[in-house]
């Protein structure tokens, strides 16, 4: 059982992003307070683009704290990667990397209830926000995702509340194995998983169709 802390809650408003009126609401801040964490996010948290962010199924987007040395050490010239928060996410904490966690898995921090639905998919906002052409192309490489979480009990969360894991449903399904298969190219082969993984109501939607989709590649 996965037992951690809620080092960080972040939030973000949508700000302009580059020229041609492109607005993100990438950079997010981090915040003392306690928030409501609801089924469609967090108080205080915006999205500029409904269409690919935000939902029920991504209403809690979290980045493991340890993957940010890598990072540093690969862009040491790049001043967002200072603190949490380089990455969109809105949950920064240790001991939920991609390798730890699982499809499925439910955490109690604070007063809410929450499960993961899938990995993240990376986008080129991250090549815009960092000013490096590659962090898109290495971030699939390395499967260094971060994680999207859906609310199933809404309550109020704040930085240092603990974040403990009530249920794992699917532990033959680390967020790296479904991030390999799903993003990364490797589904060559993996019809059968590929196809459980399209009728597995724990999977986020947009996921189970991709699932679906690739199965018969």
């Amino acid at each position: 059982m996965i037992r951690t802390r809620l080092d960080q809650v972040l939030t973000g408003t949508p700000k302009p992003f580059r020229d041609g009126g492109e607005m993100s609401a990438i950079a997010k801040i981090a915040t003392d307070r306690p928030r409501m964490l609801g089924f469609l996010g967090l108080e205080g948290n915006e999205v500029a683009d409904p269409v690919h962010h935000g939902g029920p199924d991504k209403a809690v987007h979290l980045y493991p704290v340890e993957h940010y040395a890598y990072w540093r050490d690969r862009y040491p010239d790049v001043s967002v990667l200072d603190q949490p928060g380089a990455f969109g996410e809105n949950f920064s904490s240790e001991q939920l990397t991609e390798s730890e966690l699982c499809l499925g898995d439910i955490f109690r921090v604070g007063e809410a209830l929450i499960q993961c639905s899938h990995a993240r998919q990376p986008c080129w906002k991250l090549n815009h926000h960092f000013g490096k052409p590659d962090v898109l192309k290495t971030v699939i490489k390395t499967a260094k995702s971060g994680s999207y979480f859906r609310v199933l009990e809404e309550g109020r969360v704040q930085a240092g509340d603990e974040m403990v894991q009530q249920d794992r449903p699917l532990p033959d399904w680390p967020l790296e194995r479904l991030f390999s298969l799903i993003i990364a190219g490797q589904h060559k082969g993996q019809g059968a998983a590929l196809r459980s993984l399209s009728e597995n109501p724990l999977l986020a939607d947009t996921w189970r169709v991709r699932a679906a989709r690739l199965a018969d590649v």
